[in-house]
């Protein structure tokens, strides 16, 4: 019996205890709405006790409601986190023992609390932000544009996008480049010579202002701005500024100094100048050595040079037959194979592997 007692005794004392400790709490519903006034599913509530320390995460269901019975009383700070990023913060929510607390957070609401308790310079940088983030995808908007309507061929309206742009924003390398582009393609297909130099002329400039702009850690984008100012030079016919615009962009951006290079050869080859273009080829493969077509214009050049000995026979400069030896090599079935063999053959020279009419000036890259 005095087993039984003491069990009783327990037993009493937990059933009294049990509602003394639900009596300390209270119930918490709500709901959470988006600035656009619809419910948010999965939103994240935080409530934080500093006075007692009770923590109480929450979320809510697919409606965007919220609910829990057990919530101790006292004074919560409340945090709502949507998608990771914290949208609304509550100091002061007061949850009483035995009542119902009502936690509804509206997001417009919140926005045009926060709007109103800001400073004067706060909403102007606010402003401000807003409007450098409006301008920067206008930006954009007109470049894609830019960029399609190049592609397609419609240069005047690449140029008239363009030119917006720069007008907008002329700090900025990037649209001066674009508009480069748009007014070389262009200038590119001018039937009147007047047009053309014009045109041209323009791009050289927008390149130029490009070229002010970019930081000097670009240096891939200064090699391609050069290059591209090269190409420029060439369709105007001035060689000699286009090699200097080569040979800048290969300084610039080492990694590409063979296509530099390679591009510089091809501009003095259609220009007759094939020992200088000779020369170019040679840097274009000391740049890169597994550039095959550099091989094959070096031997051209060096065939372009040859001269005749006492006994008729053709005499090319050191390096020649080599030079399509090593394209066989590197590129037996290449689109110049026949074309190598065929000139190893006429220069009596042997073809030192199996390797695999007309030439054409070779294509810049």
């Amino acid at each position: 019996m005095k087993k039984l007692s003491i069990w009783l005794a327990a037993a009493a004392l937990t059933a009294v205890l049990v509602p003394a400790a639900w009596g300390q709490m209270g119930t918490l519903k709500g709901s959470v709405k988006g600035a656009d006034g619809k419910p948010i599913a999965g939103a994240v509530v935080d409530m934080v006790d500093k006075n007692t320390g009770h923590k109480y995460q929450l979320k809510t269901d697919k409606s965007g409601n919220l609910f829990s019975l057990g919530i101790s009383s006292g004074s919560y700070e409340v945090t709502t986190t949507v998608n990771g990023q914290a949208v609304d913060k509550v100091s002061g929510f007061p949850v009483q023992a035995g009542g119902e607390a009502t936690l509804d957070i509206d997001l417009a609401k919140s926005q045009q609390r926060a709007a109103e308790q800001m400073s004067p310079e706060q909403k102007k940088a606010i402003e401000q932000q807003s409007q450098e983030h409006n301008k920067i995808k206008g930006l954009n908007d007109m470049l894609a544009q830019a960029r399609a309507a190049n592609e397609a061929g419609n240069y005047d309206q690449a140029q008239q996008l363009m030119q917006q742009a720069v007008a907008i924003d002329p700090t900025k390398e990037i649209l001066w480049f674009n508009l480069a582009e748009a007014q070389r393609n262009g200038a590119s297909k001018a039937t009147d010579p007047a047009a053309k130099k014009t045109g041209l002329e323009a791009a050289i400039e927008s390149y130029n202002k490009a070229l002010k702009l970019v930081p000097s850690t670009k240096t891939d984008v200064m090699g391609a701005i050069y290059n591209n100012m090269g190409e420029a030079y060439a369709k105007m016919g001035d060689t000699d500024s286009a090699v200097k615009s080569y040979d800048q962009a290969a300084g610039a951006d080492i990694p590409g100094a063979g296509k530099y290079y390679f591009n510089e050869g091809a501009v003095l080859t259609n220009g007759g100048h094939y020992k200088e273009a000779n020369a170019a080829f040679d840097k274009a493969i000391q740049a890169d050595p597994s550039r095959a077509d550099a091989y094959y214009w070096k031997g051209s050049t060096g065939v372009n040079l040859a001269t005749m000995d006492k006994d008729n026979k053709m005499v090319v400069p050191p390096g020649t037959e080599e030079a399509f030896n090593k394209y066989l090599e590197l590129d037996p079935n290449g689109k110049h194979a026949e074309e190598s063999k065929a000139m190893l053959q006429a220069l009596g020279a042997k073809i030192e592997t199996s390797y695999g009419k007309t030439k054409s000036p070779p294509k810049k890259k």
